[in-house]
Parts: structure tokens; C-alpha cells; sequence
């Protein structure tokens, strides 16, 4: 079983910019693809990016392309989030997941281990 702990969330303005790290133990994560997902009040948790183990195939949600970056280094079993140009829209608790396989697939029933979140507030 992977362990995941995310950090880097925060209050920021519009426009600003965010980094979440997601850092790994336990089971080796190297084989795993991961993900990023969030959650804002009230509404259902939704998809944000996924990587591949190799780092080769990346998956993002239409809403934050061009913003976002998953990123992730292996030998330091982290993944991160970069989150440029920020809006109230993405507010919300972001999580890390660990898939059961190699593909960075959007379904979340894929993903077996997740982290406790870490929550981003945009302000207008």
C-alpha cells in the first residue's frame, strides 16, 4: 500500500500561482501512474491530471489545460501540481492518488490509495 501526503495549498488571489507536492512511501510508486483530483464544496471530486510512471503520457481536464502541470520524480517518490493563473473555479481540496496501473486514466474507481488533501481558495 502506497502513503500519500500532499502539501503547497493555500489561500491565493486570482491570477496567482500555486505548487502542491505530493510525497509517496510504502509501496514503491514507480510503476504507478498518478493523479491529482479536487473537490470544491459542495459538488462531486473531479479529475484534474494524471501522469504516467514514466512521465511520457499525461492526461489533464479541459478546464485547466494550459495552466496546469503534473510533473513527477521518481526517484524522490513526489508528484507535483503547478497551478498558474489561478481563478475562484478552482477552488478547492486537491487530493493525490495512486492508480493500480500504468495508465494516468480520469476515472477515480481506478485510483487505490489517496492522500488527505490539501485545500486551495482563490479569491476574486
Amino acid at each position: 500500500q502506497v502513503q500519500l501526503v500532499e502539501s503547497g495549498g493555500g489561500l491565493v488571489q486570482a491570477g496567482g500561482s500555486l505548487r502542491l507536492s505530493c510525497v509517496a512511501s510504502g509501496r514503491t510508486f514507480s510503476s504507478k501512474a498518478m493523479g491529482w483530483f479536487r473537490q470544491a464544496p459542495g459538488k462531486e471530486r473531479e479529475f484534474v491530471a494524471a501522469i504516467s510512471w514514466s512521465g511520457g503520457n499525461i492526461n489533464y481536464r479541459d478546464s485547466v489545460k494550459g495552466r496546469f502541470t503534473i510533473s513527477r520524480d521518481n526517484a524522490k517518490n513526489m508528484v507535483y501540481l503547478q497551478m498558474n493563473s489561478l481563478n475562484p473555479g478552482d477552488t478547492a481540496v486537491y487530493y493525490c492518488a495512486a492508480s493500480g496501473g500504468p495508465v494516468p486514466t480520469p476515472r477515480s474507481d481506478q485510483y487505490n490509495a489517496w492522500g488527505q488533501g490539501t485545500p486551495v481558495t482563490v479569491s476574486s
